[in-house]
This record gives C-alpha cells, sequence and structure tokens, in this order.
C-alpha cells in the first residue's frame, strides 16, 4: 500500500448516497481517472471480442461488468476485506483498442500498461476475450520478471495456432509460455474441462510443468485444501490470476461465447480467489464475459464479483 492519508482513499459511491442503478457506471462506482498515476490498484477495461472463434459479444463485456458492479458494497463480508480503506483505487476507463486490427490491438494493450505499470498500480482488467491476457503478461513480466499463474477456465488456451494465426483467444498461455513470462513450476489450471481436439490436449500443459486440475477433480468439493497447495507453490513471488468466466458452470454464466458443460459453481470460484489471500499478486483479469447471451446480468455480476474478491486479496489489503 502507498503512504496514502485514509481520508483521502476513494469510496464506492453508496447506494444509500444514489440509487444504485443511478451515477456514473464505472467499476463499483469508483471514481475515474485518465491514467493510474497515485493508485495502488486500478480497474482497466478491454472491450474486444475480435479475438474470439465462436460467439463475439465480449467487445460489451467492460461496460456491462461496470454496470452490475453497482450492486458491489466496500466490506468483504465473508473474509472483512476493507480494500477501499487500504489501497487507492479508480477505475482508469478502458484501452482504445483498434477493433479491426487484432495484432495491433495486442501492442496498444502492451503499451497501455507499460505506462499502468510504472506508476507501480496493480492492474485488475475487465475483458474482453482472452487475447488480452498474453499482452497484458509480457507487460507485467518486464516490470516483474516470470511470474506464478492462478488460470481458471474451461479451457488450456495453449493452442499453437487457431485459422493459421497465432493471436487469437485460445493462444494466450501457449504464447506467454513459449516468451518466457511464466515461472511454468508455478502455474495451475483449474476447471478445464470437455472435448478436445487430441487426446492428449492437456497433455502439453503437464508436459511444461504446470499442475492442471479438471473440473471432474473439482465437482462435489470445496476448493480450500487445494488452494492451501497452490499458497504453498507460489511462494511469495509474483502471482497473475486469469479467471474466465466459462470456468464457472453454465448455469450461473451462461453469458459467454464458448460454453462447456459440468462447470466451476460460483462457490469454488470464490474459494479459488480467496484462497489467493496472503500471495504476491501482481495482477490479475476477468475475460469472456459476453452479455448478449446474458439476459439476467447475472454472468457480468459473477464477473464483477470475482474482480473485486481478486483485490481484496492484494497485498496491503487489511482485514476488519
Amino acid at each position: 500500500m502507498s503512504n496514502h492519508d485514509a481520508s483521502h482513499l476513494n469510496q464506492p459511491l453508496g447506494g444509500n448516497e444514489m440509487p444504485r442503478f443511478g451515477g456514473i457506471a464505472s467499476m463499483m462506482r469508483l471514481p475515474t481517472q485518465a491514467d493510474a498515476d497515485g493508485l495502488d490498484a486500478a480497474f482497466v477495461g478491454i472491450p474486444m471480442d475480435i479475438g474470439t472463434s465462436n460467439r463475439p459479444g465480449t467487445r460489451l463485456g467492460p461496460r456491462q461488468i461496470r454496470d452490475e458492479s453497482r450492486m458491489l458494497r466496500p466490506y468483504n463480508m465473508a473474509t472483512r476485506a476493507a480494500p477501499f480503506d487500504s489501497l487507492q483505487v479508480a477505475d482508469t476507463g478502458d484501452v482504445a483498442i483498434n477493433t479491426f486490427d487484432l495484432k495491433k490491438s495486442v501492442e496498444i494493450i502492451r503499451q497501455h500498461y507499460r505506462e499502468l505499470l510504472s506508476h507501480d498500480a496493480v492492474p485488475l482488467t475487465l475483458g474482453g476475450d482472452h487475447t488480452l491476457t498474453w499482452p497484458v503478461l509480457q507487460a507485467i513480466a518486464e516490470k516483474h520478471g516470470p511470474v506464478g499463474l492462478i488460470h481458471i477456465d474451461a479451457h488450456a488456451d495453449i493452442n499453437p495456432h487457431m485459422f493459421g494465426e497465432e493471436v487469437a483467444h485460445g493462444c494466450p498461455i501457449r504464447r506467454a509460455q513459449e516468451e518466457g513470462l511464466l515461472d511454468s513450476q508455478r502455474v495451475i489450471q483449474i476447471g478445464l474441462r470437455g472435448t478436445g481436439y487430441a487426446a492428449d490436449d492437456f497433455d502439453w500443459c503437464r508436459d511444461q510443468g504446470f499442475r492442471v486440475v479438471t473440473a471432474e477433480q473439482c465437482w462435489y468439493k470445496s476448493l480450500e485444501p487445494l488452494m492451501a497447495e497452490v499458497r504453498d507453490q507460489m511462494g511469495d513471488r509474483p502471482v497473475y490470476i486469469t479467471f474466465d468466466i466459462d470456468a464457472l458452470d453454465p448455469s450461473v454464466a451462461p453469458g459467454t461465447g464458448t460454453v462447456e458443460a459440468a462447470g466451476l459453481t460460483m462457490s469454488q470460484g470464490l474459494e479459488i480467489v480467496r484462497g489467493a489471500w496472503g500471495l504476491n499478486i501482481v495482477g490479475g483479469d476477468l475475460v469472456e464475459v459476453a452479455p448478449p447471451y446474458d439476459p439476467s446480468g447475472n454472468t457480468a455480476l459473477m464477473g464483477a464479483t470475482a474482480l473485486y474478491e481478486m483485490l481484496c486479496v492484494l497485498p496491503g489489503v487489511k482485514r476488519r
């Protein structure tokens, strides 16, 4: 935490000061600013779906996540985390991607995060499709070196290419590993499931040293014991969290582009993020919310909740 006077820390706009359906639709109705100057943590949107392979719509994700985040209140009643009493947090708006050119967008994202990280703020990203995690990790690794990764997803995202392209939402973990952005002995992938193009699809991950925990290994279980092992595995070195909303079961989160049956429960998703408490978290993202397939708004609310929980486990957050 930076040396901020607690009385000058940003606070979300409360539901008793302004009706929840009013006010500016920033993340948790926090103050907004154009850059990360003076911040300990920054919510950032990347409104992009040009890396998707099935249903589009994640370009609308950041706006909908912000809108549904109006239900979130400052204090975490389960963990007693008080992030807004501890850190200076704001919504720094969206990355101005090139919506006609995915490769240019990747470079725009990388440069944007380089600038953000120069302020020593921890980025929490509202996606957007999963392609974005690769350029974000490029900027993160420039600052912190290879990072441990907690990857929550239905898919391993280790395709060598899609339609001959190396930049797509099914490739970011493959690219990150190839570029040495990951500390491969500190990578865990949780929730992988479904069908594959080859019987050994997930074995590439294991061959890299990644720990793979399939959705079937999580069925009917609390994931608290798993996360105790993850904390030991990660140690005190930098860790990044990437949470693809399709890790969750479609009964909880239908609003996404590549749905798979029989996923994690939301309570398991919360156990994973809350289980990262005490780790040296240097960034996180929540990706693949596609509002056109989310008629109730619940998928976006689950995404907003996961991002809030990531904020609650950042270094420096007090527990009341």
